[in-house]
């Protein structure tokens, strides 16, 4: 009887040990939550370099012998602290009309931020699961690691209508030498290398002996290699500025007042008046549906702007446009040029539009409604187009949330010399939201080697180089006008001329690289015991 006790005992000890080891679901997801939310703190404005390896390690570390299940709900938590606190900007837009729309504004952020945590949930579940199957060493983990999380970012950025936002190469947006790559790889590849590395101090703490300084002399290899190729290119010469005098305009007009009837005739003596101070320019650029009525129908609003512009300039600027059709009126948001005569040159329509603000998706199943004023959804345009403007360089156009897609700003057949993004953040009011907006179009200049000219309805309008750094800005809030030269185009880049085909082979030559290293180590430990035992 003694026996059988003591047996009993020696089971129900060995079932404790395991649940005591068994990692707590609940400790995970904190930690989980916690690393997503510090994030947001390595985003612009704030943009805390040393929370990247802390958020992207803490989370490494929390995956740590995880089933699929358990690895999904850790990523989940992550992503619901990024998103929830990441986006919590978008908040702003459904107070503008707060009668209507905002007993909206949590849920929507809430619902849209748990959707989003999807991606990374997608992504820890894939690695746990590989890594589970198996053995693997530290480096080979970290680029699973990487390579999981870069594959859910680029599905974030394309399933449905794609939300690309807050990439984790973003991180890296306010410090020139290390947001260089993305010319070569893109913001996806930049993403990569940024996971990979912030990955690798993770891996140095679980691991031991001279795995340990391996791992760790790979992480400041790594840094480092990044911060040199980014300083080379600085080095390089632009090619020769085309010699182009910008006037920006920042109206400054509070969104739940703009679309007013009685605030019209206020809002377009703004523009003109700012837009006729003393200066010389070639081109002057408003933002994103600065003339808040359809202008190519308003005679009398084209002659003052005629009255406004010297001769041989150029006004590009956003304005609504609708078109009468079989269906019945078509609405397009446009970015239209104007030359000193007042007759329209050329203009642009938006392709990718925002859900809910611009169209609702599924409309006649859904019951929401539209957050923007207007009479109708908005048609998509054709796509990315290259403009051919007199007298200035070929220009591409991106409206607004247009420039947050990395590789979908430009027309491949025909490069443009610069880019003018036409915006409008009133919608967010003083939050983050319009720096984080910026990021991306810093990011976009430094994948294209383009200068960006950035016009915004209440900032921040920007004047950015091929290199991503911000020569001239207006800041959220503030009403007047930038005038600046244009800065100089570079020659196209690897990811210009190849896109996030530049991701694939950085992804597969890494991995090549690492199951090359990963084999020959087993090799040299299997001849050692080989040796040892024959010895």
């Amino acid at each position: 009887m003694d026996q059988r006790a003591a047996s009993d005992q020696v089971v129900k000890t060995e079932i404790l040990n395991r649940i005591a080891l068994r990692p707590c679901l609940l400790s995970r997801m904190t930690l989980g939550f916690a690393a997503g939310a510090l994030t947001v703190l390595t985003f612009p404005p704030l943009s805390i370099l040393l929370l990247v390896p802390v958020a992207y390690s803490a989370l490494f570390v929390g995956l740590r012998d995880l089933s699929f299940g358990r690895a999904f709900l850790v990523g989940w938590a992550f992503g619901l602290g990024q998103f929830g606190f990441g986006i919590s900007w978008i908040a702003e837009s459904f107070y503008v009309e707060a009668e209507r729309f905002g007993a909206m504004a949590i849920p929507a952020v809430a619902g849209l931020s748990a959707g989003l945590a999807i991606f990374p949930a997608i992504a820890t579940a894939l690695f746990a699961e590989i890594a589970r199957r198996g053995a693997m060493g530290s480096l080979l983990a970290c680029l699973l690691f990487a390579t999981s999380w870069t594959a859910a970012e680029w599905l974030r950025g394309h399933v449905l209508t794609g939300f690309p936002w807050n990439l984790a190469s973003y991180a890296l947006v306010d410090y020139a030498a290390p947001r260089q790559p993305a010319a070569w790889v893109g913001s996806y590849g930049l993403s990569f290398l940024t996971v990979f590395v912030a990955a690798l101090p993770g891996a140095a703490v679980m691991a031991s002996g001279r795995q340990r300084l391996t791992v760790s002399l790979m992480a400041l290899a790594g840094i480092a290699t990044m911060w040199a190729v980014g300083t080379l290119r600085l080095q390089s010469d632009a090619q020769q500025p085309p010699g182009v005098d910008l006037r920006i305009v920042q109206g400054n007009i509070p969104q739940e007042e703009k679309w007013a009837p009685e605030n019209r005739e206020a809002t377009f003596a703004r523009y003109l008046e700012l837009s006729t101070q003393p200066g010389d320019f070639d081109v002057l650029l408003w933002p994103e549906t600065a003339f808040p009525g359809f202008l190519d129908e308003d005679t009398e609003a084209r002659d003052r702007i005629a009255a406004a512009l010297p001769d041989g300039r150029v006004l590009l600027t956003g304005v609504p446009d609708r078109v009468p059709s079989e269906d019945g009126t078509r609405y397009f948001n446009t970015v239209q040029a104007f030359g000193a005569t007042g007759r329209i040159l050329t203009g642009y329509a938006k392709h990718h539009l925002v859900p809910f603000g611009e169209y609702v998706p599924f409309r006649g199943w859904s019951p929401i409604e539209r957050l923007t004023a207007g009479l109708g959804d908005f048609t998509p345009g054709p796509g990315p187009r290259t403009l051919a403007l007199p007298g200035l360089p070929l220009v591409a156009l991106a409206i607004c949330y247009e420039i947050i897609f990395p590789g979908h700003v430009v027309d491949d057949l025909f490069r443009p010399d610069w880019i003018f993004n036409a915006t409008n953040d009133a919608w967010f009011g003083t939050s983050i939201g319009p720096e984080q907006h910026l990021a991306s179009a810093r990011m976009r200049a430094v994948e294209e080697g383009l200068p960006v000219i950035r016009a915004a309805n209440t900032g921040i309008s920007a004047v950015i180089d091929a290199n991503g750094e911000i020569v001239a800005r207006l800041d959220t809030g503030e009403t007047g006008i930038i005038d600046a030269r244009m800065p100089s185009a570079r020659p196209p880049t690897l990811y210009a001329s190849f896109g996030d085909w530049m991701l694939l082979a950085l992804i597969l030559a890494s991995w090549s690289w690492a199951m090359a290293a990963n084999a020959t180590a087993r090799y040299r430990h299997m001849r050692k015991t080989v040796m040892q035992r024959c010895g």
